[in-house]
């Protein structure tokens, strides 16, 4: 089964958006998005915020904002 995280990142391929995330556990941050290098700061120190690893075995990944995830998408298209 696939985690929420995954599923997002391929419809996202599907529009030609193309997003890269880096993690520091538990944050996971947007780095790039169509290779534009995104400098925005969210919901964490060191980048975009774009969801929270679970934390324990029965939790999911939290997506942080959709709404806000997706603004930011929409400026570096």
């Amino acid at each position: 089964m696939e985690d929420k995280l995954t599923i997002f990142i391929r419809r996202l391929k599907k529009l030609n958006i193309d997003i890269e995330l880096v993690g520091n556990y538990p944050w996971i941050y947007i780095d790039t998005i169509n290779r534009k290098k995104v400098v925005e700061i969210y919901r964490g120190d060191h980048g975009f915020t774009i969801a929270f690893s679970p934390i324990r075995k029965d939790q999911e990944i939290e997506f942080t904002n959709i709404r806000e995830i997706f603004k930011l998408i929409r400026k570096y298209k």
